[in-house]
């Protein structure tokens, strides 16, 4: 871990150089990219001093208990020794939570989709529930909310609904909310009073990067022809028309509409790149479908991360055995706790597998 700390460090130090070097300040994207590394290091950077001087701290100490010298010296070293300790096993723990490899997506806005799951009418009025909780916790981060796609049933319950939450770390805090969420509780609908239990579908994925499309001519192979159909002075007399084979991807494009090979080479690139955006747009549209279908499962009742219990007042997560006995605050968008817990369980798994 330390070889890892020292390298940071050298690393760190040559950003700080950089930064203030002319040929870098007039790179307004490496400047900013830069900026964000340095940002992101900072913390390691000064965890790691701080594990240093108490380092230094705890020598000294010892130095002072070994010469024995003075008996008011030694009870105070060891007394300082002793919470130094302390503050070095803390500052380790930090200190590895720091080096834990950072999720790429953890900064990106989220695409939330909340589906009613097993149990009709009473499982869409659940989703509208949950959404209202995400929608209050955003507001509570100050993040912005925008709806994509809202389809309610006639009583105001959830068929399907997106919606994007835009904000710094949405995805950071949201992530484990994926799952089925299950609901125990008496619907309005019920004239028995009875309890019955349902389920809501939430999926959370992270803002997919706009696809752009860069075409390497190099994977294109180009092919020139004559022209035919209809008469004309220019068909079947110049090599006017152009076939464009993508190989990566096997699409094709012909185009001789044009009387110049140049027209037309400019128009099948035009329509080559169209038709690559419309493939690598679908393939990420492929990706996510797969994601979401991965995280919610069925949406059957026994596939559930955390139970809502009304008539107790509580909610509890399955995963970390963690409950909550203020159901209430929690569906009004107060779920930090929730959010935490599971964040700090995450890294001890990773710490657990020796990542760092």
């Amino acid at each position: 871990m330390f070889e890892k700390l020292d390298d940071v460090k050298i690393r760190y130090n040559e950003i700080g150089n950089l930064l203030s070097d002319a040929s870098v300040l007039s790179d307004r994207e490496k400047w900013q990219k830069l900026s964000k590394e340095y940002s992101d290091l900072t913390p390691i950077i000064e965890t790691y001093d701080l594990y240093l001087s108490i380092n230094k701290n705890i020598e000294d100490c010892k130095a002072i208990i070994k010469a024995n010298e003075d008996p008011d010296f030694v009870n105070m070293a060891k007394e300082e020794l002793q919470e130094a300790n302390k503050k070095l096993e803390e500052t380790t723990e930090t200190l590895k939570r720091l080096l834990l490899p950072k999720d790429p997506n953890d900064d990106k806005n989220v695409i939330l989709e909340i589906r009613g799951g097993a149990g009709g009418d009473e499982a869409s009025l659940f989703g509208a529930v949950l959404l209202r909780m995400y929608e209050r916790f955003a507001e509570r981060m100050r993040w912005s909310i925008e709806e994509v796609e809202m389809n309610l049933t006639d009583l105001g319950g959830v068929n399907k609904v997106v919606i994007m939450i835009k904000g710094k770390g949405a995805y950071s805090k949201l992530k484990f909310e994926s799952g089925a969420h299950r609901v125990q509780r008496v619907p309005s609908t019920e004239s028995q009073g009875r309890i019955h239990t349902s389920t809501a579908t939430v999926a959370v994925l992270p803002e997919a990067e706009d696809v752009d499309v860069k075409l390497n001519m190099n994977d294109v192979k180009i092919d020139t022809y004559r022209a035919g159909g209809a008469g004309g002075q220019y068909v079947n007399r110049t090599d006017s028309a152009v076939r464009m084979t993508h190989i990566p991807t096997g699409i094709v494009v012909t185009c001789q509409d044009e009387k110049s090979q140049l027209k037309n080479k400019e128009k099948a690139i035009r329509v080559l790149k169209t038709r690559l955006y419309e493939y690598y747009q679908g393939q990420a549209d492929k990706e996510y479908a797969e994601n979401r279908k991965s995280q919610v499962g069925t949406g059957d009742r026994s596939e559930r991360i955390r139970t809502y219990n009304f008539p107790q007042g509580r909610v509890t997560d399955h995963r970390i055995n963690m409950t909550i006995y203020s159901l209430d605050q929690f569906l009004d968008g107060d779920i930090s706790e929730m959010i935490e817990a599971l964040a700090l369980d995450h890294e001890n798994k990773l710490l657990a597998d020796g990542t760092v």
